[in-house]
């Protein structure tokens, strides 16, 4: 069955404001940023892997946001990213915590005419990577590569009866929901290990604990050790420049390990020599550390299942010999107390700089 191409300019709601780009710079600026209020949004609420991240704002009073009506988005709007990371593109939802919000320099938003498309349709089509690769072909080079309002008015996309809409939307959704509940699932068991850690090893409320001595500090029979002493090698990471293209292996940086989980979908590829992939390759169990920047002492440990990828050189990569348990030293090197000991101790006159003699204390 073939359906017919129309373009997004014809899809739009009849309401004004239903088809448009961003403020223009001057219109919205840091300056107007406030504690609470219309939330703003960004790249950040655009995520590869779901429809929209209700969370991470920044604000602009409801004067300001009544000012900028014309970039007012709500529930129900598809949003588009037109500079930066092109192809971006989220589903505002329905059940959205705020009434309305405001779109960045750097978003546009449509809101379609429900009497022809779905919202989630257009949504889903665009998440496609074949489309992400057509919007990334109409970009415009000069500057920062980009899209407009105008590219995206003539962007084709084929639309089937509103019924096929409504059922790609939902089976779409259904797997989307899934992947969300199983997310949630690894944030409560990340938590879990952090507070069984902090209960055992730090408050030493461990089983047993009431038959043993503690000796300055340590439970009799324990040790303390460096994280050196535990480690089959300590590795500063690759060199490389992040390519658009999914070219070579994924290409880790310190961005990338700041959130509770990294989001594997939104870290860059990089090119890199045969030979020098064997050396910078991450494994599981591997544990990764910033050291450099105000995120110095951010870490993560590699579980189980992770892209082929390597670490970037702002990076120091801990790899624990064989007979070492990677979750319990995973669990340390995560926590806060091993972040501020890293930022204790810190140098460089420029930025916080840490080496891997530093990142490798335990």
């Amino acid at each position: 069955m073939t359906w017919p191409l129309v373009t997004i300019d014809s899809i739009r709601a009849d309401s004004r404001y239903s088809l448009v780009g961003g403020p223009f710079g001057s219109n919205l600026t840091t300056r107007d940023y406030v504690d609470e209020g219309v939330p703003v949004i960004r790249g950040v609420n655009l995520p590869d892997d779901r429809s929209f991240i209700d969370d991470e704002f920044v604000f602009v009073g409801d004067e300001k946001a009544d000012g900028l009506l014309p970039n007012n988005a709500f529930p129900g709007d598809v949003v588009f990213t037109q500079r930066g990371t092109l192809g971006q593109v989220g589903l505002i939802p329905q059940e959205a915590r705020f009434p309305r919000y405001v779109i960045s320099q750097s978003q546009m938003k449509l809101t379609t005419n429900p009497a022809k498309a779905e919202a989630r349709f257009v949504y889903y089509f665009f998440r496609a990577p074949s489309t992400v690769q057509m919007v990334k072909s109409h970009a415009l080079t000069s500057g920062v590569p980009h899209i407009n309002l105008e590219i995206l008015k003539n962007f084709w996309i084929p639309l089937p009866p509103l019924g096929i809409q409504h059922r790609i939307g939902n089976i779409l959704s259904a797997y989307d929901d899934l992947i969300e509940n199983n997310r949630r699932r690894m944030n409560l068991l990340e938590e879990a290990a952090r507070q069984l850690y902090r209960e055992w090893f730090v408050r030493l409320r461990f089983p047993g604990r009431e038959h043993t001595r503690i000796i300055d500090g340590v439970p009799e029979g324990w040790e303390r050790e460096k994280i050196a002493e535990l480690c089959e090698s300590i590795d500063y990471g690759y060199t490389a420049s992040a390519e658009v293209e999914d070219v070579g292996p994924k290409f880790l940086r310190i961005t990338d390990i700041v959130p509770t989980i990294i989001d594997w979908s939104s870290v860059p590829y990089c090119q890199i020599e045969d030979d020098r992939l064997f050396k910078f390759r991450l494994s599981e169990g591997d544990i990764v550390i910033a050291r450099t920047g105000a995120t110095v002492g951010y870490a993560k440990r590699l579980h189980k299942r992770h892209p082929e990828a390597v670490f970037a050189s702002y990076l120091v990569r801990l790899r624990l010999k064989p007979d070492m348990d990677n979750l319990v030293v995973g669990v340390f090197v995560e926590s806060e107390d091993y972040k501020a000991y890293v930022q204790s101790r810190v140098g460089g006159a420029a930025q916080p700089n840490a080496n891997a003699k530093v990142s490798g204390r335990s």
